[in-house]
């Protein structure tokens, strides 16, 4: 059966994000270029400018900081939440986290971006924690998720880059959960 003008145009708009998505985590925003992603994704630069009208747009497609869902219940129940999101996100596809977090030094936006995603969970995470310190704790939480996926997946680092996600997430436990309980 012949595909649909639509589904052609979906499937080649799929290929064309996987490929910016492998390229913008790999190279970063300033050394990926919208004919190296048409070629990686077999089409043409001009239908690249087409479906996404700029390297900026098809960047920010891609590099979407996926938001951890709501967040709330006793501390305890929020720290397991936090840790079965790193969880999943480790598990997951972080090309466009990868994307992100490599552009982010490199251009404004992404920067920018990426604040404004982290800090809004951050607030959420906050809400959730019934300390007056409540948005440092969700800081320091969201520190930790970070390092872990930038340790683990951009710089490679020893121990764990090849460590079972069940066992960074166990190891991560208390830590999590010391920050997540109220003093006293």
């Amino acid at each position: 059966m012949a595909l649909t003008r639509a589904e052609q145009r979906r499937q080649t708009e799929d290929r064309i994000l996987a490929a910016a998505r492998r390229l913008f985590a790999d190279n970063g925003y300033d050394r990926t270029t919208i004919r190296a992603v048409a070629a990686a994704a077999g089409a043409d630069p001009g239908l690249v400018m087409r479906y996404f009208g700029s390297k900026d747009e098809l960047f920010a497609r891609v590099a979407e900081v996926p938001s951890d869902g709501p967040v709330s219940g006793s501390p305890e129940e929020v720290a397991e939440l936090l840790l079965a999101a790193l969880d999943g996100k480790l598990r997951g596809d972080l090309s466009g986290t990868l994307a992100m977090l490599r552009s982010m030094l490199t251009h404004p936006d992404a920067g920018q971006e990426m604040r404004a995603a982290i800090s809004g969970q951050q607030r959420q995470v906050a809400a959730a924690l019934p300390a007056d310190d409540a948005l440092l704790r969700a800081g320091l939480i969201g520190a930790l998720t970070l390092g872990t996926i930038i340790g683990r997946d951009l710089l490679g680092l020893d121990g764990v880059r090849d460590a079972d996600v069940a066992d960074i997430v166990r190891v991560l436990r208390p830590a999590v959960h010391a920050i997540a309980r109220p003093p006293g």
